[in-house]
């Protein structure tokens, strides 16, 4: 059975003036066109590598140029041209790759680069699309406290910010872990934070605890030091408020805080923070 959107291994049956014409099998009465301009030295009855897609007149024709991406696979592919139905993406092919409007999850531009899966839509072609949750394999070789780096693929407000670690594996930052906001295409660095019972990565932006809260310290005794020695942030401010000026849950505010605390760097009233002498 010759497999659109696949690479396989198909015989060559017989040649016509516009190429050869192959099967999956000798018995087969299916057959799919490879262009003469894809033709070596093969003869009749030689097995060749090749990729089946459709063409620009929506017939099935095999290359010998393997795309980056096969069907229910990923890739990240730069997009060539966007119009009002999608955009077409680059894949090596003579026909460019369709991304249907409806697949994209955010705004696109002609230079993008998108990860996308690869699917075969209701009309039988193959189509991309920027879904890639269900693409993603959760084989990976790490393990809890790797650092790791990937692409954002989408953000959901309930959830958090899903993640393609290496482009390729299933994670996600969780909304409260999310110090500041992600967007859809942005690259990130991370560290693994667990690795769920179904192989998907859960993943911190920040350091373990207690490196964490050296830098979290840091950050807030030069604030400190940048405000003129006063903040009025304390333990009944708004944990928005915090993540607005420093970029940290409260927790995280609030463990840093008490380190300085007690560090002797910087006092504690109702009104905020305030550097010591010492500090």
């Amino acid at each position: 059975m010759i497999e659109l959107g696949k690479k396989q291994t198909l015989i060559l049956d017989r040649f016509s003036q516009n190429g050869a014409y192959l099967k999956a099998d000798r018995s087969d009465s299916e057959q799919v066109l490879l262009p003469k301009n894809q033709l070596a030295d093969e003869k009749e009855g030689d097995e060749v590598v090749v990729f089946v897609y459709k063409d620009s007149e929506d017939r099935p024709i095999a290359t010998k140029e393997i795309p980056p991406i096969t069907l229910g696979g990923i890739a990240v592919l730069p997009v060539a041209q966007v119009n009002n139905i999608g955009a077409f993406l680059d894949w090596g092919l003579a026909k460019n790759l369709f991304l249907p409007y409806r697949e994209q999850t955010r705004p696109l531009k002609e230079g993008d680069e998108v990860l996308v899966g690869l699917y075969i839509d209701k009309s039988s072609r193959l189509s991309a699309t920027m879904r890639v949750y269900d693409y993603l394999p959760t084989d990976s070789p790490y393990k809890k406290d790797d650092k790791v780096s990937g692409t954002v693929y989408e953000v959901s407000r309930n959830f958090g910010a899903f993640v393609a670690v290496d482009d390729r594996y299933s994670a996600l930052i969780p909304k409260d872990d999310l110090p500041y906001p992600l967007r859809s295409g942005q690259l990130v660095e991370a560290r693994v934070a667990r690795v769920l019972a179904d192989g998907k990565l859960t993943l911190s932006l920040r350091e373990k605890a207690h490196m964490q809260m050296d830098a979290d310290s840091k950050l807030i005794l030069s604030a400190l030091k940048g405000a003129g020695g006063f903040l009025p942030y304390h333990d009944k401010s708004d944990a928005e408020e915090i993540k607005a000026r420093f970029c940290l849950s409260k927790a995280a505010f609030k463990r840093a805080v008490g380190h300085l605390y007690r560090e002797h760097l910087i006092t504690v009233a109702d009104d905020g923070i305030r550097l010591t002498e010492e500090a």
